[in-house]
């Protein structure tokens, strides 16, 4: 019996799954941070931004907003000690992680508000006036 080249992967996978200790790590994991996903949207006077922070309480999350920048640091710690041949499967992800976002347009970083309920990280961030107007007064 011939194997093709899809059950030699298939059988290479799951020996490498199924042996304790082992785990798959691709590429970006190997990285020292890693990575938030968000979504990032708008409404009339807001922009928004939402994330997946599971297992952080918000005393380990740092926050910085700049008129056109979001940055969003942390760390996931666990909270237990395992031993890396007792792992049969490793895919969350522990220790620091951030994540920085140019903004479509310019907000006011002093109005700006952070809330986390069940894992998600929703900030608002209020949009500048585009069309306010200053009237300055000529000096004679």
């Amino acid at each position: 019996m011939s194997m093709d080249f899809f059950d030699e992967q298939l059988n290479n996978e799951a020996a490498l799954t199924a042996s304790p200790g082992r785990s798959i790590k691709k590429k970006e994991e190997t990285a020292a941070e890693g990575i938030l996903t968000v979504d990032v949207f708008q409404t009339d006077d807001e922009i928004i931004i939402k994330s997946t922070i599971a297992g952080v309480s918000g005393d380990d999350i740092d926050i910085a907003v700049t008129k056109d920048t979001v940055t969003i640091k942390g760390s996931r710690k666990t909270e237990e000690k395992i031993r890396e041949p007792d792992y049969y499967y490793r895919e969350l992800y522990w220790g620091a992680f951030s994540r920085s976002i140019i903004l479509p347009e310019d907000v006011d970083p002093d109005g700006a508000k952070a809330s986390m309920k069940n894992g998600l990280l929703t900030i608002r961030l209020p949009k500048l006036a585009k069309t306010r107007t200053q009237k300055i007064k000529i000096s004679l």
